[in-house]
């Protein structure tokens, strides 16, 4: 069984990069994923996708508006990710939430569902989503998503428990059509002890020919400051002279200036921020370069992104870790083909339109929700 993927908010290829790895055998199938088409507003993102996902089939990858792109028109799919735009849900902004202008643009996935009906579905966020506008946003994200018929099991993964070298936590929602005898369950991590930064950068060495690893060139006061900041340090913590602090009123970010510890996986990799917020080198005293931080993404060495080197930044900042999207796409394969994995209760509170051996619990207030939430409950909606 092949299934065919469609793409909004496509980015590099992060999803798309997991899902062509992504493939799960029987003794009779062989269950897999393949790219139908794609769509992004971002030019190089767009061009970063075409060079590595679809080298063949350049055409297939759409740079349009999400608001001006006819999705009628989009060839029939079987399967759909979308990891929505997180401007407005993320705790690093003004959180505005669906109050915002990126807030919204999830509605056009629904959108998706409903004109095409996939088999399944993949929606991915950050882990602010789940408090933003006070709970009231991703409930609403979730009913939309049942209300278009799909069975609705979130969670919030920790990558770094599924081999990716970075702390990097992440709403994923699997959706799967009502009308089909499919039940999917969280992947079970696959790494008891995480993989570190230093691993993730150093093991193997980076080739000579690799693309993207082109140094930054710091001011010398940069250069200097760094010297003063160990392993696991940012700029406000480390015992630096007055004449190279920072000259900060109001909140601190830990991240300024942070080095990274050798011992441990990566803080999250962001794709903006201004100076001092590029992720920094251990030992050396220098920002790391776009591939070391493609490493920590688990973006394999010959992935060549496109565009300048601050655009290149944004897009592996922003990209979801391929290895991680692997590892849930063939959970899903898995539960079409009726394969049992190890899995794990979900963290989030599931939607289902038929629970049978699972506890069932109604609601019709989103304080009951909050409730059950907080309880580590399911809850199940009939309709």
């Amino acid at each position: 069984m092949n299934f065919q993927l469609g793409e909004l908010y496509c980015g590099p290829g992060g999803l798309g990069l997991g899902a062509s790895l992504a493939k799960v055998k029987t003794n009779n199938d062989v269950y897999t994923i393949s790219h139908k088409w794609a769509n992004d507003y971002d030019k190089d993102s767009c061009a970063t996708y075409r060079t590595n996902i679809t080298p063949n089939n350049p055409n297939s990858v759409i740079r349009s508006d999400i608001r001006k792109l006819n999705v009628h028109k989009l060839p029939k799919i079987t399967a759909f990710a979308f990891g929505f735009p997180c401007n407005d849900f993320s705790i690093v902004g003004e959180q505005k939430g669906m109050n915002g202008v990126y807030g919204p643009l999830y509605s056009y996935g629904i959108t998706i569902l409903k004109n095409f009906q996939p088999d399944w579905f993949l929606a991915e966020n950050v882990s602010g989503l789940r408090n933003s506008n006070e709970g009231n946003a991703f409930e609403t994200i979730l009913s939309k998503m049942f209300d278009a018929g799909y069975n609705i099991v979130p969670h919030l993964y920790k990558f770094e428990q599924y081999g990716v070298p970075q702390a990097r936590h992440r709403i994923i929602i699997i959706g799967i059509r009502k009308d089909l005898d499919v039940s999917f369950a969280i992947p079970a991590p696959t790494h008891t002890t995480p993989i570190t930064c230093r691993e993730g950068i150093e093991q193997p060495p980076i080739p000579s020919n690799a693309p993207n690893q082109i140094l930054t060139k710091h001011a010398k006061h940069v250069v200097e400051r760094l010297k003063y900041i160990k392993p696991g340090e940012n700029a406000f913590n480390a015992d630096i002279p007055d004449h190279l602090t920072l000259n900060v009123k109001g909140a601190k970010i830990s991240q300024i200036y942070k080095r990274l510890d050798p011992s441990k996986p990566s803080y999250t990799v962001t794709g903006s921020g201004g100076g001092g917020t590029h992720v920094y080198h251990w030992k050396e005293n220098r920002a790391l370069t776009n591939r070391e931080r493609a490493r920590l993404q688990t973006f394999p060495d010959n992935f060549k992104f496109c565009g300048s080197k601050e655009s290149i930044r944004k897009q592996i900042g922003m990209a979801v870790p391929p290895k991680a999207a692997q590892v849930v796409f063939e959970a899903v394969l898995k539960s079409f083909a009726k394969i049992s994995y190890p899995s794990v209760p979900p963290s989030l509170p599931v939607m289902l339109h038929n629970a049978r051996d699972r506890k069932t619990h109604f609601y019709s207030e989103k304080n009951q929700m909050r409730l059950l939430e907080k309880q580590g409950k399911y809850i199940t909606k009939v309709k």
